[in-house]
C-alpha cells in the first residue's frame, strides 16, 4: 500500500497540472468565443463601420486569446514564457516556411479589410467563382452561391485574383439584344422596345433608355437596348423585359428569326433529262 501511495504521490502534481490544463483550455475556448461574439455584436451595429471589420476583429481576438491560453498551459508543465519566446524566435524561419500559405492568408485578410474590395452581402466574382460574401475570417472568405452552395476561399486566393463586385455600385446597366427578321421594320421594333422601357418604373430616366440597330446578321437584324436601373432590380428587370418584348413582338407582327434548314429534293430522272 505504501508503494502505491508513493507512486500516486509522485504523479499527483502531474495529474493536477493536467487537470488545470484541461480546465484552462475549456475555459479559454469558451471565453475566446464570448469575447469574439461581444466584439462582433459591438462593432456590427455601428453605421460607420463595415460588418466585415467586425467579423475580422472578432476572429483576431479569438485567436489571440487562444494563443495566450496555450502559452499559459505550457507554463504549467515548466515551460517559461521567456523560453517559449526564444524557441519561437529560433523556429520562426521553419514555421514561416511550413506555414507560408497560412501566413499569406492572414496577410491577405488584412489587406482585404484595409482596401475592402468587397463587404458582407456583396455579390462578387473572385477568380471565376461567383457568390454572395457571408464573412471574411482571419484565414478564409466564406461565400454562398445563388443555389445555396457554400464556397470557402483562402484569403490569399481572393486577394491574388481579379475581383468583380456586382454590388459595389448602386446602379447597373441592363444590356439586351433582340433579333428581328429582315422583312420587318427596324424602326417599329425599336419603338416597341422603347415604349416598354419607358413604361417600366424601374428604368431610370437619366441616363435615358438607348435603343439602336447594332448588327446585320446572317438571318436577323440585331437591335440592342441599354437600360439603367437600381442594382437590386437588375435581374428582375432583365427577365421581365425579355418576356414583355417577346409578347409585344408577337402582337405587333414582328418576327424573331431562328435557324432554318432547307432541304432541296432533286428527281434523278429529271436531272438526267436536263
Amino acid at each position: 500500500m505504501n508503494a502505491i501511495s508513493e507512486q500516486l504521490g509522485a504523479y499527483t502534481p502531474l495529474i493536477i497540472n493536467v487537470s488545470k490544463a484541461i480546465l484552462f483550455l475549456v475555459v479559454g475556448y469558451i471565453v475566446a468565443g464570448m469575447v469574439a461574439r461581444f466584439i462582433r455584436n459591438r462593432i456590427t451595429p455601428l453605421e460607420k463601420v463595415d460588418d466585415t471589420l467586425g467579423n475580422f476583429a472578432a476572429s483576431m481576438a479569438r485567436w489571440a486569446i487562444l494563443t495566450i491560453v496555450v502559452i499559459a498551459v505550457l507554463q504549467l508543465f515548466g515551460f517559461q514564457a521567456t523560453s517559449l519566446v526564444a524557441v519561437l524566435g529560433a523556429a520562426s524561419l521553419a514555421i514561416g516556411l511550413a506555414l507560408q500559405g497560412t501566413l499569406s492568408d492572414v496577410a491577405s485578410g488584412v489587406m482585404l479589410i484595409i482596401f475592402r474590395p468587397y463587404k458582407l452581402g456583396d455579390y462578387v466574382n473572385v477568380g471565376g467563382t461567383s457568390g454572395t460574401v457571408q464573412s471574411v475570417d482571419l484565414f478564409v472568405t466564406y461565400m454562398v452561391t445563388p443555389d445555396n452552395v457554400q464556397i470557402i476561399m483562402p484569403n490569399s486566393k481572393a486577394w491574388g485574383s481579379i475581383i468583380t463586385n456586382y454590388s459595389a455600385q448602386t446602379t447597373r446597366r441592363v444590356d439586351l439584344t433582340f433579333g428581328i427578321d429582315y422583312s420587318n421594320s427596324a424602326d417599329k421594333a425599336m419603338q416597341i422596345i422603347l415604349d416598354l422601357a419607358n413604361a417600366d418604373m424601374r428604368v431610370q430616366k437619366v441616363p435615358e433608355p438607348w435603343v439602336a440597330v447594332t448588327n446585320l446578321g446572317d438571318s436577323s437584324v440585331d437591335i440592342t437596348t441599354r437600360l439603367w436601373c437600381d442594382a437590386a432590380d437588375y435581374w428582375a428587370l432583365k427577365f421581365d423585359m425579355l418576356k414583355a418584348v417577346k409578347e409585344a413582338f408577337d402582337e405587333q407582327g414582328i418576327d424573331i428569326p431562328y435557324p432554318h434548314t432547307q432541304i432541296i429534293s432533286v428527281n434523278r430522272d429529271e436531272k438526267a433529262e436536263a
